[in-house]
């Protein structure tokens, strides 16, 4: 065979393969994307809770899950009973594990609507997947898991530091692409550290893709070296704070006194 015959063949053969990967079937280029907005709080004596919004692009039809958490970890809270039939008091502790301190979620739609049991519990979305991956401890089965996880749920609501919801996601389309945007308030019972932005892109009942951004939250200033004070050096952050205690006392008491406030 000589050269021109065999570069001829190479040609035909390169011209099919493309010709063929051209028609098959392919899944959408990846075009989720997600940023977080002001993704760095800080704590000073002023901060009073903040706000964070995400926004980013999808594939047109896409619904959206929107769920900002911290890390997995452990609280423990105190068990309240009744004692000799009539006194609610403290009877003991129980450990919830693997559960985030903060968890944020929203949806353009109902999750249980748009997304299958298993990839609810596979990713963690809503109350009923968090159950199932949480663990508590001691509890005697099943059915009293879910009374003290309901009492859980209650009151980190409580606090501000869990919500499931959906509907406050704004989309719109434009260029063949679909913008979304949300806006969160941010508790100031947050602690310090670092969460986790997580969009989910679901098609069919199943996740299809999946961005990620960063939020920090630090203290700074003065709010800062007192919590390291307390932390580090607890019998000088105790003594300033009786002598912080004192000179407010005293500070109230000459008021009073030029005022004629005091009998």
């Amino acid at each position: 065979m000589n050269t021109k015959a065999f570069m001829y063949r190479i040609a035909v053969f390169l011209s099919v393969v493309a010709a063929l990967w051209t028609l098959a079937p392919r899944e959408a280029a990846a075009r989720l994307t997600a940023t977080a907005n002001h993704d760095h709080i800080s704590i000073d004596f002023l901060y009073h809770g903040s706000s964070v919004s995400v926004r980013g692009i999808s594939d047109p039809g896409a619904d959206l899950v929107i769920a900002i958490t911290s890390a997995d970890g452990e609280q423990a809270l105190k068990k309240k009973g009744k004692v000799a039939g009539f006194l609610w008091m403290n009877v003991g502790k129980l450990a919830f594990e693997k559960v985030p301190a903060l968890y944020f979620v929203n949806s353009t739609k109902n999750p249980d609507d748009i997304l299958s049991i298993e990839e609810r519990e596979k990713y963690g979305i809503g109350y009923a997947a968090l159950e199932k991956h949480a663990e508590i401890k001691p509890v005697a089965g099943e059915d009293e898991k879910t009374k003290w996880f309901d009492e859980f749920i209650k009151l980190k609501k409580s606090a501000h530091l869990y919500d499931v919801s959906s509907g406050k996601i704004q989309v719109t389309e434009k260029d063949g692409a679909q913008n979304y945007y949300i806006l969160c308030d941010w508790p100031y019972q947050a602690a310090p550290g670092d969460y986790t932005v997580t969009v989910y892109a679901v098609k069919d009942k199943k996740v299809v893709e999946k961005a990620e951004a960063k939020v920090q939250v630090e203290q700074v200033g003065l709010v800062k070296l007192l919590s390291s004070m307390a932390k580090e050096h607890g019998a000088m952050y105790g003594l300033i704070s009786i002598l912080a205690a004192l000179g407010a006392g005293f500070g109230v008491g000459l008021v009073f006194r030029k005022g004629g406030g005091a009998h």
